[in-house]
């Protein structure tokens, strides 16, 4: 069977991508595909005018578009989860909430729990594990990335029961499930960045028994100073969690059941474990196009308007690596704010081709975040160049609220703020994009929020 399409938007279904083992040791941010990307763009799409039936999104996954990041909070809480259809995309963004019919409503094809094992790229045609023909005029891709698992690397005894990845909604209905079931049990997270700082803050708040185990000397390292992290560290300490750094898990044991019951660490320690959370990061998925695709940086090379190498074929998310306009530099960014720009951004490029017309460069301001307790950080800029902390940053405080400014050749390129408002969110915001000039450290660390404040 051909289906045939003016747009079609690719994600969440490309055959397996092979890893090295240097992969394993870097703990990565979070995983962003498909799903943080794809609800915004065809939203986009129909804001632009798209007609009914030129445009159809592809995925592995069973269900439409949602709210990846829910996932590691809100979706594992032990009191009033989160459940579909609550967190489709676009409410992440303050948006409408697609549900399943809006697709239908609006013309657009969903093809779900559809597998793409190969593309054509020059003669523009995919094609799917059950053998359906797909053509298309426009492509993207938002493929996403892939989570790094531990038999790829042929770990000892990686493949027991209750060893958990979090990707999909199925891997969270899984992992909630053995939460229940497995009440007061002993959780071993196997790394230290976005995914397991959040979900050993979401299993502490289902009462179990919670080690962090990461080889870095310090969490969120491609992004927090150790400052920053000793904060977290020492946060996470008074709720209970262990934290174990320097080291990474080496193999597992299993009980006569083939559950987990023991992970062995490359120092010589041992832990008890009845459930396994491994959070070891991500790749791009961009097999299926290799060779076809100029590639840059690990990712698939755009411009600003997230065009390819290849005519007609556009590249959006943790897939592209593009212009970072502010920095006057080249980079691939993995987060759901970028996700969702950046595919918003190719709609208004493909829709503008189209009629001859062009649209703003993607002048993109990085920008992070994450919450777990009662903790809430955002952080904008770059995070180069030397530091400078300020605010109260005691992990015993009832109310902390600290920061941190990045600062290259004298000017704020960067800045982190814990426990901000949303009106103290925006002044780091702004500072960042402006880049004000510093002449004293000491007085930036004295003003801290004020400086914010006065740009």
């Amino acid at each position: 069977m051909v289906h045939s399409f003016k747009y079609i938007i690719i994600g969440g279904g490309v055959s397996a991508v092979s890893f090295t083992f240097r992969f394993f040791i870097c703990v990565f941010y979070m995983i962003i595909d498909l799903y943080n990307s794809s609800g915004y763009a065809a939203r986009e799409f129909v804001k632009q005018g798209v007609h009914p039936g030129e445009l159809a999104i592809i995925s592995k996954e069973a269900v439409a578009p949602y709210e990846r990041p829910a996932l590691s909070k809100a979706y594992l809480f032990p009191e009033s989860p989160a459940r579909l259809p609550g967190f489709h995309t676009c409410v992440g963004s303050g948006g409408e909430r697609l549900l399943p019919e809006w697709y239908s409503e609006k013309g657009i094809q969903l093809y779900l729990s559809t597998e793409i094992v190969s593309a054509d790229l020059a003669a523009k045609f995919l094609k799917s594990a059950n053998g359906e023909h797909f053509d298309y005029q426009t492509l993207v891709i938002a493929t996403g990335s892939a989570v790094i698992r531990l038999t790829d690397f042929g770990v000892i005894g990686a493949n027991a029961k209750n060893i958990f990845y979090l990707r999909e909604v199925d891997d969270a209905d899984k992992l909630y499930e053995a939460i229940k079931r497995k009440k007061n049990a002993k959780a071993v997270v196997v790394g230290g960045g976005y995914i397991g700082l959040e979900l050993s803050a979401v299993l502490k708040l289902n009462d179990l028994d919670v080690t962090m185990v990461y080889p870095e000397p310090w969490c969120m390292p491609r992004l927090f100073t150790s400052e920053i992290a000793a904060f977290y560290e020492g946060y996470y300490a008074n709720k209970g969690i262990n934290i174990i750094k320097g080291t990474v898990a080496v193999g597992f044991t299993a009980n006569s059941d083939g559950e987990v019951k023991e992970v062995k660490l490359k120092d010589g320690r041992v832990l008890e474990a009845d459930i396994v959370i491994v959070g070891v990061g991500g790749r791009p998925q961009i097999s299926l196009f290799k060779g076809q695709v100029e590639e840059q940086h690990g990712g698939i090379k755009t411009d600003s308007f997230f065009k390819t190498s290849v005519p007609d074929v556009y590249a959006v998310g943790d897939v592209a690596t593009f212009p970072l306009k502010l920095y006057n530099d080249v980079r691939r960014v993995e987060h759901v704010d970028h996700a969702r720009k950046s595919a918003e951004q190719a709609a208004k490029a493909i829709f503008a081709a189209d009629v001859g017309k062009s649209v703003e460069e993607y002048d993109y301001l990085p920008y992070f975040y994450s919450r777990s307790f009662d903790l809430s950080w955002q952080f904008y800029g770059d995070n180069v160049g030397e530091t400078v902390l300020f605010g109260d940053n005691d992990p015993a405080s009832s109310k902390p609220k600290f920061g941190t400014y990045w600062i290259k050749e004298g000017k704020v390129v960067g800045a982190f703020l814990e426990g901000g408002t949303p009106d103290e969110n925006k002044a780091i915001a702004k500072v960042a994009r402006a880049k004000p000039a510093v002449e004293d450290v000491n007085q930036l660390a004295e003003e801290g929020l004020s400086f914010a404040s006065k740009i």
